[in-house]
Formats: C-alpha cells, structure tokens, sequence
C-alpha cells in the first residue's frame, strides 16, 4: 500500500462556504427577511407546543403487549392499558355510604362528560372495590389513541380531584395519568433549568469573548434558531404524534450546540477581521471556509448520529431523535446564514462592550499553544493520565443494570403516585401491574386456568366476554410483585410460553418490558450504525484513515466514564441527596442508546473542531508538531469555553424535576466534561503526537475516491 502526503499552500480563492457568507452579505435584505419570515411565521405557532405536543407513545410499535391492547381498547369497552383509573378511598366509612356513593356518582359523571372515554366500568366486588369497601377504581374507558388519552388525562386531573371532601380522596392514576403527571412536571423542571441555564451560558460566554456584544450573538442566533423549531414540531404534529419530549431534549441540546458553532465561528471572525489589511469580506470568507466548514461537518455529524436512533420502532424515541435533529439543522442554517450577516453588519462593533482582559486578535492562544507544546514533549505522562482516569470512572459500568422507568419518577404528591399507593395499600403489591390476557373466547378458560397457576400470579380474573359480541375474552391477572420488580419479566416469560394458541399478554407494566426488550435489542446496532457513520464522515472531512478511526475510537471513552458514574450515581444511590432524587435500583432502559447518540454526536462535535484546525495546520505546513500544538492553540480556546457552556447547561437539568431529566443532566454533563477537557484537550493530540506523519498518510486509491475537503484558506 502506499502512502502520499499533499501540502497545500494557501490560497485566497473563497470556497463553496466563503462564497455562502460573500452571498449572504450582498443580499442583506432578502436573507433578513427571509429569516424574519421564518422566525415569526413559525414562531407564532411556538406557544402552542405545550399543549399541541402529545406526552405518549413510549411503546415497542408491533409488539405483543401492544396488540394486545388495540384488541382491548377496541373489544372491550376501552378497558386496556390507557384507561383513566380513578381511586376513590375513605378513611372514615366504606363507600357504600350515601357520601361515598355520591362521590362515585359524580367521578362516574366527570369521565362519561369527556367524549374521549368509551365507557365507564363502575367498581367491582373482589376486583377493583378492596375487601373493607374503602377503596375504589372507577375505569375511564380509553376512547381514543394513548396520546389523546395522556390529554384526557390532564384535562380531567384537576375536575377529578376537585371531587376530593368530607374524607374523601379522589386521585387519578394509571399509565395516561402517569405520563401526563410525569410531562408536568417534567416541563416545569425544563422551564425553570432553562431560566437558570441561559444567565450562567451568557456569564461564560462573556469571560470567553471578553466582549458583551460578541457573547451574546450565540444566545439570540440559538434563540431564533429554537423558535423556528419549536413551530415546526407544531406543524409537524398535524401529520405525525410528536412528543412534548422532542421539544424538551430540542430545547436543551440546541441551546449548548448552538453555543458551540456560533462561538467557533465568532471567533474566527474576530481573529481575521483584527489581521491588519484584511477586510471584512476577507474575514467572513475566512470564517466560513475555516470554521464555518467544520461547523458544517460537524452539524452533519450530529445529524447522523441522532440519525441512527431512528431505527429504534417506537414512536416516542423516533419523534424525540426527530426533534433534536430539526432543531439542530435550523440551529446549523442560522450559522451559516444569519450569524455570516449579523458579523458583517456588525464588523468591529462586535468588539464593543469589551471587558479590560479582551484580546481579539488572539486566536492563536499563547496559554493552549504552550500547553501543546507540554503534550508534545510529554504525551505518554499526559495521555497515560488522562488515559488511567477514564478507563477507572468507566470500570463500574460492568454492572449498570437498566429496567424501564417506576413510579419512583414522579414526585411523592403527583396524584398519580397517590393513587398508585392506594391501589398498592388496599389490592396489594402487583395491582397496579394488573396483565392484561386477551384470548379467543374458546380458549379462556384454559388461559385463566395457566394465569391462576403460575407461581408469580396472586389472582386470575374469570374471563370476560367481549363488550361487542366478537370471538375474545379478557383475563385480568394481578401479578404478586411490584410492576417494576425485575420477577415480573419472568411471569410474563413463563405466561407466554404456557398460555393457549392466540392469547396475548399485555397491560402497562408488560409494554414497559416489551419497549425494554426491543431498546436492549436495538442498542447494539444503534451504536454500531452511529460508530459506523461517524467513522466515514471523519475520513470524507480528514481523508486521514488513521486519525479518523483514533477519533471516533476515543469517543467510546469518553462515553463509557460517563455511564460508568451513572451506575454509581442512580443505581447505587450515591450523591442521591444532593441531586434530591430517590433511586431506583437501575438506569433508565433508555438511557444507554438514546444519551449514546447524544453523547457521540457532542464528542463528534468537539473532534472536528480539533481536527479540522490540526489539518488546516497540516495542509499550510506539514509538520505534524505544528499540526498539532497549532490546532490545541487555535481551537484549545473555543473547546475549553464550548465545554464549559455545555456542561453548565447539562448540570442544570440534574437540579430539579423528575428523575429522567436528572439522569440526563449528570450524564450528558459528565460525559463532555470528560470528552471536552480529558479525550479533546490531553488524549487526541497526543494521539496526533505519537501516530506523526502516519495519521495523515491515506492510499492514494483512497484519496482518489474521497471528494477534496480543506481547510487551510
């Protein structure tokens, strides 16, 4: 095989970028309006987002529990999975008293005035009215698909509970009333993180332009970029359920991703633009070729990474992932449009406002270039450091279990867990896990027969014939473990092996493990497919094998720490106090694929930025020192700042809320420290430093394949 190394001269020439940013500038007023256009006119459809956006569809799409309740939902009165279930309880006197039969009578009426719920099933002796008669479950038929049962549910919550008096409690619960209280607040710990979030991005930002005028661009260009996508997701809900959760993970991920690009791409400018006898085209025309290329790239590394979670057949997961990646290509297209504009009208404005320390022609950083030059001489101390860290924080991940999330995750007033409690108390551990058998009517009675066997079953209901006269009957069984426990995997093992022919296992507590059996089976190709992908974008960016390999390589490290603190920290319960959460016993089952794709997609982010400066360095000289030392100096910087916007912005969703978003805070957080300061900042230019000229080297058949990308200007 051989070898052949290509050192270009600079040229002033523009490329296809810098000739975007000259467009951009001579049409000031058509690419204003057109992004005013843009930002109202979705704009005005951004306040809706919270109500419009549905809360459901956490489910394996074809699964057994899933036809399974299509078949109870459309048989059996709506009795399935995604009914409203209102528990009435008295501590005083049974409900048979006139006070406590009025307050059924008027849950009863409540329910029956939503045209969402099919029918009501009063209470029922043995099954859902407990043995004292204190306790009772009135269930609201699902008349309607399970996001618009999650909005039933919210629309009632509070006419329900209001039913509450004399020493009564009414309290509404089940799977849609779970995730309507989760999305609640869920949503309010998004809000108040944002709030806490933007002022802590814009204090950092500050210290790292030294200017107030360049730090806040990246705020108001992500700001635009998020209203944009937010009105999508509106529209785009008209067509296809999206969930409140793409919004919320758009909300998060766009902000520190926008930072980043607008950053790198602010400081370029500014470093050109204070070059003597360059003019402010020459400086965007730099800009755009240099690091409005690797934003670019970078943009479509992300892109194909969240790309990857796609395969993923749930709707929740697909139209999260789908989230993300909208607001991250309008985010990527105000960076390459509206941010080229604004610095070009702004010119040298943009270093009003600068605070006493400002340099801003320093874009080579005297600080990060001798500290490449202490890698360069020591990158076997530096890098076995860095090395040894990593490899200690990702050890504990040997033993990360993962489980779908419990009732654990909502707060202990949320009425949802209030009425958990109460079906728990009054039917006993399993009720709220009730499974759901749906069979051919000539074989349920032998399914109730295996049901009332099975070791793990407290109670099997007789069969109930269908509601419209077809060919099925439905058997409750009531499991004698708590529905998160891990035995309840094993009852619906055994049950699916020894039920008859044609009977179907489901219920709430059976999708949540049907979604955790096809998340399991899913995430090996997710990340293959991510690793995959990310590998060949590097090579098409780098034309560069080696270094292309070492850098999505480095990137699993990085990833791997990460998860292996959300062990200790979730699973074990350590540091439980101060992020006020009470564990569970395991991480969320979604965690590892879909903080994967997320993780990655940041740790590709900050790899192109360090290596598109280290080729441009190497295109302009062919020195692998210089390659190296040169591009810790010019994007060290624009890293360590980038780094620490994202961890302030992660860490500030682990403060408050439900678990989920806590989970994602420390882990998201912890994973671009680490990937940020340890693998981009110490473990990737000694890599440069060791591999040399080899991490350049590419079989000139290779570059004859690869399309011509550089970076130098």
């Amino acid at each position: 095989m051989t070898t052949t190394t290509t050192i270009t001269t600079a040229t002033s020439t523009p490329g296809l970028l810098g000739r975007l940013g000259l467009a951009v500038l001579r049409h000031a007023r058509a690419t204003t309006v057109i992004w005013l256009l843009v930002v109202i006119g979705l704009g005005a459809f951004a306040p809706q987002v919270e109500n419009a956006l549905s809360g459901a569809g956490w489910q394996a799409s074809g699964s057994e529990s899933v036809k399974a309740r299509e078949l109870a939902q459309a048989h059996f009165g709506g009795n399935a999975s995604s009914a409203l279930q209102v528990v009435v309880h008295s501590d005083d006197a049974p409900l048979s008293s006139p006070a406590g039969q009025r307050v059924i009578d008027d849950v009863t009426a409540t329910l029956q005035g939503d045209p969402r719920i099919s029918g009501v099933i009063a209470p029922q002796p043995g099954a859902t009215l407990s043995q004292d008669g204190r306790t009772a479950v009135v269930l609201g038929g699902a008349g309607a698909d399970t996001n618009d049962m999650v909005r039933a549910a919210v629309d009632l919550k509070k006419p329900l509970t209001g039913l509450s008096g004399d020493g009564i409690e009414v309290t509404p619960t089940g799977a849609s009333q779970l995730w309507a209280d989760f999305n609640a607040a869920n949503l309010e710990a998004m809000m108040k993180s944002e709030m806490i979030s933007w002022p802590v991005t814009l204090a950092i930002l500050v210290l790292a332009f030294g200017a107030l005028v360049a730090a806040g661009l990246p705020l108001l260009l992500t700001l635009a970029g998020l209203v944009a996508s937010a009105g999508s997701l509106v529209l785009i809900n008209q067509l296809v359920p999206v969930s409140i959760w793409a919004m919320n993970f758009a909300m998060m991920f766009a902000l520190a991703l926008g930072i980043d690009y607008a950053l790198f791409l602010v400081v370029r400018f500014r470093a050109a633009r204070a070059v003597p006898g360059t003019t402010r085209e020459r400086a965007i025309a730099e800009t755009m070729d240099t690091a409005g290329k690797a934003v670019l790239l970078s943009g479509l590394t992300v892109l194909v990474s969240l790309s990857a979670v796609e395969i993923v057949p749930s709707p929740s997961f697909r139209s999260m992932a789908g989230g993300i990646m909208l607001a991250v290509v309008f985010v990527l297209a105000a960076t390459l449009t509206l941010l080229p504009l604004v610095l070009g009208r702004l010119d040298h404005r943009i270093n009003k406002l600068a605070l006493p320390w400002s340099r801003t022609s320093a874009h080579r950083s005297p600080r990060f270039e001798a500290w490449g030059r202490r890698l360069w001489q020591r990158p076997i101390a530096y890098g076995g450091a860095a090395l040894i860290v990593l490899v200690a924080l990702a050890a504990p991940i040997v033993g990360l279990h993962t489980a779908m999330p419990s009732i654990k995750v909502l707060p202990s007033d949320a009425p949802a867990r209030v009425g958990y409690d109460r079906v728990q108390e009054a039917f006993g551990p399993g009720a709220p896990g009730m499974l759901q058998i749906v069979a051919p009517a000539a074989t349920a009675g032998a399914a109730q027969q295996v049901a009332a066997a099975d070791p793990g079953i407290a109670a099997a209901m007789p069969p109930a014939p269908a509601a419209d006269g077809s060919a099925y009957a439905l058997v409750q069984a009531m499991p004698k473990v708590d529905p998160s426990a891990p035995e309840l995997a094993q009852t619906v093992d055994r049950l699916r092996a020894d039920l008859p022919d044609g009977a179907l296992v489901g219920g709430a507590a059976v999708e949540n493990l049907d979604l955790k059996a096809q998340l399991d089976s899913s995430t090996p190709w997710v990340i293959g497919i991510i690793l995959g992908l990310g590998f060949l974008l590097l090579l098409v960016a780098l034309q560069a094998p080696l270094i292309a390999l070492l850098g999505t390589l480095a990137s699993l490290l990085s990833t791997a720490a990460a998860f292996g603190v959300a062990r200790l920290v979730f699973q074990e319960g350590h540091l439980s106090g101060l992020f006020g959460f009470e564990p569970q016993g395991f991480l969320d089952a979604w965690a590892p694929v879909f903080f994967f794709a997320m993780i990655f997609a940041i740790a590709m982010d900050y790899t192109v930025f360090l290596l598109a400066s280290a080729k441009e360095h190497w295109e302009r000289s062919g020195d692998p020192r210089e390659a190296m030392v040169g591009a810790v100096a010019h994007s060290g910087r624009v890293i360590f700042a980038a780094g620490a916007v994202m961890v302030a912005v992660f860490f500030t969703f682990s403060l408050s809320g439900p678990l989920p978003p806590k989970e994602m805070g420390v882990i998201l957080g912890i994973a671009v420290l680490l990937d940020a300061f340890l693998v981009r900042l110490v473990l990737l230019p000694v890599l440069l430093r060791l591999t040399g000229r080899a991490a350049w080297a590419a079989p000139t058949w290779l570059r004859r394949v690869l399309p011509t990308i550089r970076f130098s200007h």
